[in-house]
């Protein structure tokens, strides 16, 4: 097979990895006939792109539930927007706050209260990078590993410098939230989310309409243990209902803009 453009093959690699095949650098390079540099080269920018995870010798597929850091920054704002907006609300004055690696949690920085003596702790560069911009907010940044999927630390370092804190409300990251409690795709990520809950007063969940009802491999919390859920307002009636019957704290429900 012979494709003469690169991003044509890199489309077909593409839809091959979208279709759940993993694929290898090797025998990609014999049937595209290219250098196995050259199909390395797409590799690392599909990766890029958030469409696979690279492999020694190819790559393999990438579930939603891993989707890198950069990737999900590059998704539709508007409802992270919304749902950043109406938490800001709660924010008060003085607050020491925790904001955890996930691209709903960086639209937030935008929305925080200026002016108001705010202290902000996080693990992800990207969220401590946008702070930093503000000028008008104190940063802690949590150390570690940084990893690219999740964009910032959640090792045993971040892990032991996080339970020295305590916060008045940290706002969590999620993978999926259903009536059976908020779910993490990786072990690591779902160990450190539970210290942060152990480590604020409240904790406040921006919930996507994507995420809503997804299964994750492990859970985090149940719903009880959330103070308040921040859902849109487009958000299904069945689903809603099922939260508040799970016994979540409150539901806040964002407006579009």
């Amino acid at each position: 097979m012979t494709v003469d453009l690169p991003n044509a093959r890199r489309e077909v690699i593409a839809g091959r990895l979208a279709d759940g095949q993993p694929v290898s650098a090797g025998a990609l390079a014999a049937e595209f006939d290219v250098s196995e540099d050259a199909i390395r080269r797409d590799l690392r920018a599909l990766a890029a792109e958030g469409r696979c995870r690279r492999v020694y010798g190819g790559a393999l597929p990438i579930s939603p539930l891993s989707v890198p850091m950069a990737a999900r920054i590059e998704g539709d704002q508007g409802p992270k927007r919304a749902l950043a907006r109406a938490a800001a609300t709660t924010i008060r004055p003085g607050e020491f706050l925790f904001l955890d690696a996930g691209s709903t949690n960086l639209a937030l920085v935008d929305f925080l209260p200026e002016d108001a003596d705010l202290t902000v702790a996080t693990n992800s560069v990207y969220i401590a990078a946008a702070v930093l911009r503000r000028q008008d907010l104190r940063l802690i940044l949590l150390g570690g590993e940084a990893d690219p999927i999740i964009g910032g630390c959640v090792d045993a370092v971040a892990v032991q410098a996080l339970v020295q804190m305590r916060f008045d409300r940290a706002f969590l990251g999620a993978c999926s939230v259903s009536d059976d409690g908020v779910g993490g795709a990786r072990l690591d990520d779902a160990t450190f989310k539970r210290a942060a809950i152990a480590s604020a007063r409240r904790t406040v969940v921006l919930v996507t309409n994507d995420k809503l009802g997804r299964e994750a491999p492990h859970r985090v919390a149940g719903l009880g243990q959330i103070d308040l859920l921040v859902i849109e307002a487009s958000a299904d009636e069945a689903r809603r209902a099922a939260l508040d019957a799970a016994g979540c704290g409150a539901i806040l429900i964002a407006e579009p803009a």
